[in-house]
Formats: C-alpha cells, sequence, structure tokens
C-alpha cells in the first residue's frame, strides 16, 4: 500500500509532465481515497475500464487518455458526469499522461512498440522529439514488417507499400501521429509506423518512395499505461492488473 501523494509525485517525476505542450491536464485528474492498494491501468478513461476497476475494487486507475481536453465543453453532464460520478462514488483515483506517456524512452508507447516490434530508438524527430527513429533489424522489407505488425498488434495494419525500397531506418510514433510523416521523411525513414492515417499520407507514401503503416490507434498505444503502471507497482508494493477494454479504431 502506499500513499495516493507518493505516486502522484512519482509519477511527475519520472514523466516530466512540464516538458510538454499537452491538449489536456497531465497528472492526477480525479481525486480517490488517500491510500492506494491496487492499481489498473489501460489506454483510456472509459467507463468499461471504470467499471471493470471498481469490479476489481481498484483504488487508482492509470490511462493513457484521460476525461479532459482542450476544447472540450467543461459542464459535468451527460457520458463524461456518468464517469466521474463512478470514480468520486467509488474513492477512484485516476491519472491520465499523455504526451509525457508517448515520450519516455523506455516505458512509454513508443519506446513498448518498438520493443515488440525490435526496433531500438537512436534518434527523435518532430514536433517536442514525439517521434522515435531506428535502424531495421530483422525485417528489411514492408511485407515482412507488416506481417511482424500483425502478429504483435493482432491486427493487419493497412499499407501504404511506397516504391519497395529495402528498409534500412524505421520510423514510429504511436497514435494519431499521421502528421508526424513529413518529419519522419525528413529524418530518412525508409517507412513509417503509427496509429492512424489521413488522405494526404497516401499521396506522400507515392510520390516520395517512404512505406506509411497505420496499424490502429489503440492497438499502437496498449503498452505504455501498463508499463508504467507496472513500475509503479513495484516501486511501491501495489497488485496492478492491466485491462484491456477491446477497440477498433
Amino acid at each position: 500500500m502506499a500513499a495516493r501523494k507518493q505516486i502522484e509525485d512519482h509519477l511527475a517525476t519520472l514523466l516530466a509532465p512540464e516538458r510538454f505542450k499537452d491538449y489536456g491536464p497531465n497528472g492526477l485528474q480525479v481525486e480517490g481515497r488517500a491510500e492506494v492498494r491496487r492499481l489498473v491501468s489501460g489506454v483510456t478513461a472509459s467507463l468499461a475500464l471504470i467499471d471493470a476497476a471498481i469490479e476489481w475494487q481498484a483504488d487508482a486507475i492509470l490511462v493513457h487518455h484521460g476525461l479532459f481536453w482542450r476544447g472540450q465543453d467543461g459542464r459535468l453532464t451527460g457520458w463524461l458526469a456518468e464517469r466521474v460520478k463512478r470514480l468520486l462514488t467509488h474513492g477512484i483515483s485516476l491519472f491520465a499522461y499523455h504526451l509525457p506517456l508517448d515520450a519516455h524512452p523506455e516505458l512509454g508507447n513508443n519506446a513498448q512498440l518498438g520493443l515488440r516490434l525490435g526496433l531500438v530508438s537512436d534518434a527523435r524527430f518532430g514536433e517536442q522529439d514525439l517521434g522515435f527513429s531506428g535502424p531495421a533489424q530483422g525485417e528489411t522489407t514492408v511485407d515482412a514488417l507488416a506481417s511482424r505488425v500483425a502478429r504483435e498488434l493482432g491486427r493487419t495494419p493497412l499499407v501504404l507499400p511506397g516504391d519497395g525500397r529495402a528498409l534500412s531506418r524505421i520510423g514510429w510514433c504511436t497514435g494519431g501521429a499521421q502528421g508526424y510523416f513529413e518529419a519522419a521523411i525528413a529524418a530518412g525513414a525508409d517507412t513509417f509506423i503509427t496509429g492512424e492515417v489521413s488522405e494526404p499520407q497516401a499521396h506522400l507514401a507515392r510520390e516520395t518512395g517512404v512505406a506509411f503503416l497505420a496499424c490502429g490507434h489503440h492497438a499502437t498505444e496498449c503498452f505504455g499505461a501498463p508499463a508504467v503502471a507496472a513500475h509503479v507497482a513495484e516501486r511501491f508494493g501495489l497488485e496492478h492488473r492491466f485491462i484491456e477494454i477491446a477497440n477498433p479504431a
């Protein structure tokens, strides 16, 4: 068991949220009971995740996608009120870290995705250095890389094959980072891995020859929150459970 404040302070040191210009508040978003014994991790603070945490009698939840975002209507009504009500009623704290959880060099979404794909970053690119880049390892063709992604993530990526060149450098950035494609190209990547794709990326892949793999926003971001939560659980002697709430997006 650990004090909630101890966990909050450790996460602030570990993830350094003050370094990032983000889309919403990072850190403790909903304050629950003062002591934490059981910690749940998940991708998004959805009602399904909150209900699963309640069933497990968790004291705190750690997620990548929290409840509050820039430009959002701040009134506690509808779906947002229901989520907050469940947390407060059951005394469950909600910790949420967005860009800081993407960027951590060992426990973050990008680092953990790279680990599963056999990639080690030796350079960063893009706004706030969120993009990771490293040499291609075992898979040096787009088809082979796409097959490995499918095995590791459990879903077939959308592949824009570029010009079919052999892969020597791979860039990646999890989630909705399709806008980082140009920065990846400028950084020398032969292919770029992310979660989502928009209309312009198909043209860029054809015109530059650089391949693009859209692997699912949720699927690429399933690894950071449980890695950080497992670290916290080990440090403070907590019970930890990652709860996957399936999402095809």
